[in-house]
């Protein structure tokens, strides 16, 4: 099972409920009677599984251990959210491969409009730095984007007028926390060549 990186509706966090495990219900234009309990749905990039549905909502359920490496804690009622579906077998393949597994953090430093367009710089965790490289693919909450330039931990992407208007990430702000996952292709070629600290 794998995504691409291409959202395909943008959901909104109806309720929020923290315990032993965090349960969370978002609305969603989907056809939720096509998506069976136990499918996986990638919510702002993390893969999640349905745990319950009505007939335009789905509801997930969150461990500490997602917690602790998304932006889920951070999420609100009335939040958007993307959402993406499982890419099936003979389906065109938008952006990149992507996991739906969230390796870390990152925080947007720049968010500057230019002509309908809205380039973003975002600082990423050391760890991560080294597998974001210009040219290549990245993916920030949820969305396959190509990395424009990178200086150091930062590396700036464009979103253009309808990645905008299909994300959420088109309202992204300075000081807001975004999933990030990197390329699989380089978390390989790095633990193939010993570099990934492993």
């Amino acid at each position: 099972m794998c995504f691409t990186g291409i959202v395909t509706d943008l959901g909104t966090v109806r309720s929020l409920r923290q315990g032993a495990v965090t349960r969370l219900e978002i609305v969603t234009t989907y056809d939720t009677a096509d998506i069976a309990l136990g499918a996986s749905v990638a919510c702002n990039g993390c893969c999640l599984s349905v745990v319950e549905k009505g007939p335009d909502w789905l509801a997930f359920e969150a461990a500490q251990e997602t917690l602790n490496v998304t932006t889920l804690k951070d999420w609100q009622v009335g939040h958007r959210i993307n959402l993406e579906r499982p890419t099936k077998v003979g389906d065109e393949l938008g952006g990149h491969i992507v996991a739906g597994h969230v390796d870390g953090i990152g925080t947007v430093v720049v968010a500057a409009e230019d002509r309908g367009s809205l380039r973003l710089t975002i600082e990423a965790p050391e760890n991560l730095a080294k597998y974001i490289a210009s040219k290549g693919s990245v993916t920030i909450d949820g969305v396959s984007l190509t990395v424009n330039e990178v200086a150091g931990r930062r590396f700036g992407v464009c979103l253009i007028p309808i990645t905008r208007e299909a994300t959420n990430l088109g309202k992204a702000m300075v000081g807001q926390r975004v999933n990030l996952e990197i390329d699989l292709i380089a978390r390989y070629v790095a633990r193939l060549l010993g570099q990934d600290g492993n």
